[in-house]
């Protein structure tokens, strides 16, 4: 009987060991489309795809929960609204893409405040190779063919810096199902230079994690068994971003030689509204983007706000 007893402890623990351990790593990927919206709303920015890694870094410092490093790669597509023909000389927006590689840490504090930073280099313009993407893209399948290219912009090389900063608000009022977060970006670089402020809440469907634990801020990774971990809540961001440059209109900030360029609007009204889930190793969401005018067009006074949808699949590995 002992030995029964002992064999089921045996089996118990072995269990919690190879089912209970932390997944410290975590890969996945982004895309991006306004396909995912809408089959009939193809313009602006019309593609994206990101790839990355991450884990989980060395911490010594009692008021962060955690630190994550990450590395990315990535491509986004950006189109004018007419894309036949017929309109190769009417253009409410570049031609362009913009191709790079990012590393980055993010520090994941105790009272659940959250500070990311990260670094990109790569190009926009042809070596960014947007339009091979996009035509093979079409080609696959079996989606109308994209006139226009010839106009794109030309090269430019990105350097890139990006800081995001989150802070809960009313930590006192403790709620397991809705929190609500201020949250600022500010992007630096030879391609995109702006910043943006807005406020995040979380509704969630099963009690929400802790910021420092949870796939809000992709905090997932973690050195403590994990067992039967499940996220399930919906959230929306509404913010106003100030855009100081945006290269993927102005074209590059070293020349003016490219053939279709525009002036910023500078103050825009974004939003996003996502739904996302976790069950143990895997994560999943899915976010309805708007984009607030970009752009003064007045030849063709076409452009306007524009929405695209995002979905993110990522797995966690020990």
């Amino acid at each position: 009987m002992d030995l029964k007893k002992s064999f089921f402890a045996l089996l118990i623990l072995t269990s919690a060991l190879v089912f209970g351990q932390g997944k410290t790593t975590e890969i996945g990927f982004i895309t991006d489309n306004d396909l995912y919206t809408s089959s009939k709303n193809d313009m602006y920015y019309t593609n994206g795809l990101e790839l990355f890694y991450r884990f989980l870094s060395k911490n010594s410092n009692e008021k962060i929960n955690k630190k994550i490093t990450e590395f990315r790669i990535g491509q986004y597509i950006y189109n004018p609204r007419f894309i036949n023909e017929e309109a190769v000389t009417i253009n409410d927006r570049p031609f362009t893409g913009y191709l790079f590689a990012e590393a980055g840490r993010s520090f994941f504090y105790q009272n659940e405040s959250v500070l990311k930073t990260n670094f990109q280099l790569g190009f926009m313009g042809p070596n960014a190779f947007g339009r091979e993407t996009q035509e093979s893209f079409h080609d696959l399948i079996g989606y109308k063919k994209v006139y226009g290219w010839e106009n794109q912009l030309h090269n430019a090389l990105a350097i890139q810096a990006h800081f995001m900063f989150s802070k809960k608000l009313l930590p006192t009022k403790q709620n397991d199902f809705l929190d609500l977060h201020f949250q600022s970006k500010a992007n630096l670089g030879t391609i995109f230079t702006g910043v943006s402020t807005g406020f995040l809440t979380r509704i969630g469907f099963k009690k929400l994690l802790p910021v420092y634990d949870s796939n809000l801020y992709d905090a997932s990774v973690s050195t403590a068994p994990q067992v039967k971990i499940r996220e399930f809540y919906i959230y929306a961001m509404p913010s106003v971003n100030y855009q100081f440059y945006d290269a993927t209109i102005q074209g590059s900030l070293f020349n003016d030689t490219s053939p279709v360029t525009f002036d910023l609007v500078p103050l825009r009204f974004n939003a996003e509204f996502g739904i996302k889930y976790r069950h143990d190793n895997f994560n999943l969401s899915y976010t309805f983007m708007y984009r607030g005018k970009e752009l003064k067009d007045p030849l063709t006074n076409t452009n306007s706000g524009y929405f695209y949808g995002s979905i993110r699949v990522s797995y966690l590995l020990k």
